[in-house]
């Protein structure tokens, strides 16, 4: 089939028109900041159980609803080698109880329109006030007497081991892991991960230790919000989670995290399929709530990177455009384990220069003093969040609950616009001089080395190199050489053998194909509809069903089109000259050898493979053939639009013959931070393709 970036095209330049739709705000206009508002919090009804569980009450009327909150307040623990245990248990814990079957359970909660869920940390419900009674048996029987069997356990840890196949390619999963594993330590609660050998080492009884020994009314909180009777409500909740009984409290400890590294340094992971970076500049902090410093702290990383306004946005998105967003955060915890990160994911070849704009922010606002209408804008938005979450009356509970859990005085949230409007510029530059090492920073860059390695050497920045689970590596090496011999057009032919003989390839003369088309994070499941014929014609066609014909692009030779919503329009010169520069079908037919050279043989997922470059004269794409099978394995190219180059990456697998030829029936494309996958229900050759289609 043809280069997939003229199959695509059509989707990737859908989903970048989304992308701008929501990118384009005007943040010109900023509101000031007034005087703090006075803050007027209802206080929750609160008692305790005899078996120690603490019940925080927050009556309110607007809407027939209640909701249960359960947390477990435990120290965050070492799973050591049986990590997944805990995440096994919380996907068990909710679904049936030693008293009613999974399927009765599940039923009821359907039946009563509510929902309860729960992790290993603890349990939520919530549902029509009429049935709080029953909600509340539902759930502390599910807390207390959880259906720990055989069977379901088997299937949870299944779905866990499929769960970690399926995020193994995304740049996004190894990130997070490798830069907690390596920011905290893989002997911290934090820095620990779950792999396939853990889950394989975990029984049944080792879930329900942790069950035992984390379950425990002694360091329970339940909270309660919505049109209830404070009376009534407390004598029910002695009737069913009374009788929990507690149990000795086993003592624990956290480990100290990693120290901070003695100098800045990018920790590189290596992602051949990587078709952008995935960059994280981080640091350990010590903050808690509490601290004197963390009003200040909060308003200083909404200004570096807080959101639109920020630093790192207003550099790298808006002035630069090499990402789509750029982002900060700090945390603060009870436990004296939090970090301080930059975040982006931008296109590979401005990987090395994002990584020097955004040290650049950091040390900016280390160095000047931020202009005071930014502070002011600021603290507006944090004024205005506070007081938007006010209306909710799950915020007054959570509040008196953090003010249990961290040991904040009485009055903390009362005080919290004063003390956010209290910051000043010389604050901001201090506590961000306190928690943004610039000098001591872990970069973490997760990328396709072969793009950017060595541009990233070119900063002079240390690079040390890591694996995907944060082990030491050698430096990657990213070609091998190409056997004697081999030339680009053996490896062509050796393509067309593999498909099935080039005068069999010859005889393809139009091809149909459908594909269910899966777009990550995209509600809707189109269906795609793709007819091409020799030389150059090709039509696609998206549909949802229930809404027709989303999306379509037509070229018939010499001119074409594309609509979407309703709205059509012409391809440009560049547009048409692109599709009337290489052959509409198995282009390895066609192929001028003055515009097609082999450029190095490499690995991609354990495979070798001859990366052949191809030249139209404007835009250059690669296509990557096995050494082995001589099939197809993946294709790059670069789409652009609205003044930005997308770089999309299309793996091809599962090859099946249709009348003598070879075609890959699935496709998993990625396209700047999408991904779509394409599973072929049908090809056909040489039939159900005629001229009008591509009118």
């Amino acid at each position: 089939m043809k280069n997939i970036k003229s199959h695509i095209n059509l989707v990737i330049l859908f989903l970048i028109t989304i992308a701008f739709a929501n990118a384009q705000v005007d943040r010109s206009k900023t509101p000031k900041a007034g005087p703090a508002p006075q803050i007027q919090l209802q206080v929750p009804i609160e008692f305790k159980l005899d078996n120690g569980m603490t019940v925080l009450l927050v009556e309110n009327k607007k809407l027939p609803r209640v909701s249960y909150n359960l947390t477990i307040d435990n120290l965050p623990s070492l799973e050591g080698d049986k990590a997944g245990a805990l995440s096994i248990l919380g996907t068990m814990l909710g679904n049936g109880t030693a008293t009613i079957s999974k399927d009765e359970f599940n039923e009821e909660v359907d039946f009563l329109g509510a929902t309860i869920n729960f992790s290993s940390r603890g349990g939520f419900a919530s549902g029509l006030s009429k049935y709080s009674e029953r909600l509340l048996e539902l759930m502390a029987d599910a807390a207390m007497n959880p259906l720990l069997v055989e069977d379901e356990f088997n299937k949870e840890k299944e779905k866990q081991i499929e769960g970690l196949k399926a995020g193994e390619k995304s740049v996004a999963t190894v990130t997070d892991r490798v830069e907690n594993a390596l920011v905290y330590g893989k002997h911290h609660p934090y820095g620990e991960f779950i792999t396939e050998e853990t889950l394989n080492k975990i029984t049944l009884d080792n879930v329900r230790v942790f069950y035992e020994k984390l379950f425990n009314p002694e360091n329970a909180y339940l909270v309660i919000i919505g049109d209830i009777d404070p009376n009534t409500i407390q004598d029910q909740v002695k009737k069913y989670f009374g009788v929990w009984k507690s149990k000795a409290i086993i003592e624990t400890s956290v480990p100290n995290p990693n120290p901070n590294v003695q100098f800045t340094q990018i920790n590189f992971v290596d992602m051949p399929n990587a078709v952008q970076s995935n960059i994280v500049v981080s640091n350990n902090v010590e903050l808690k709530m509490g601290d004197k410093d963390y009003h200040a702290a909060l308003i200083s990383n909404f200004i570096l990177g807080g959101g639109g306004t920020g630093y790192l946005f207003r550099n790298l998105r808006e002035d630069k455009g090499y990402t789509y967003g750029s982002y900060s955060s700090i945390g603060a915890s009870r436990f004296g384990a939090s970090k301080f990160s930059a975040t982006a994911e931008v296109r590979n070849e401005v990987t090395d220069s994002s990584v020097i704009e955004i040290l650049k922010e950091i040390k900016k606002i280390r160095t000047e003093k931020v202009a005071p209408e930014t502070l002011e804008t600021a603290k507006a938005s944090y004024v205005g969040s506070f007081v938007r979450a006010l209306e909710r009356p799950e915020t007054i509970a959570n509040y008196a609950l953090n003010i249990k859990l961290n040991d904040l005085p009485l009055d903390y949230y009362k005080n919290y616009l004063t003390n956010i409007n209290e910051v000043t510029q010389d604050d901001v530059m201090r506590v961000a001089n306190k928690y943004f090492l610039s000098d001591n920073a872990r970069i973490v860059v997760v990328g396709k080395g072969s793009d950017i390695l060595e541009n990233l050497e070119k900063t002079g920045i240390p690079i040390k190199y890591f694996d995907p689970y944060a082990n030491h590596v050698d430096k990657p090496e990213f070609t091998k050489p190409i056997p004697k011999g081999v030339t680009t057009q053996s490896v062509l032919d050796s393509y067309l053998m593999a498909i099935g003989g080039k005068e069999v390839a010859k005889t393809v003369e139009t091809i149909l194909a459908v594909a269910d088309v899966k777009i990550e994070g995209v509600p809707f499941a189109p269906t795609a509809e793709i007819k091409t014929k020799a030389p150059y014609k090709e039509s696609i066609e998206m549909s949802i069903e229930g809404m027709g014909v989303i999306m379509k692009q037509k070229f018939n030779g010499e001119t074409g089109y594309m609509e979407q919503q309703g709205q059509r329009k012409d391809l440009t010169e560049d547009e048409l000259g692109s599709k009337k520069s290489e052959y509409s079908i198995i282009p390895e037919l066609q192929y001028d050898l003055s515009k097609v050279s082999l450029e190095s043989m490499m690995t991609i997922e354990g495979s070798d493979v001859y990366k052949i470059k191809v030249s139209d004269g404007k835009n250059d794409s690669y296509r990557y053939y096995d050494t082995t099978t001589g099939l197809l394995l993946r294709v790059e190219s670069t789409v652009k639009s609205q003044g930005q180059s997308i770089t999309s990456v299309a793996d091809f697998g599962n090859y099946s013959p249709v009348k003598g030829v070879l075609f890959p029936y699935s496709q998993t494309v990625k396209a700047g931070p999408q991904v779509l996958n394409f599973n072929y229900t049908n090809i056909k050759v040489n039939e159900g393709v005629s001229d009008t289609d591509f009118d």
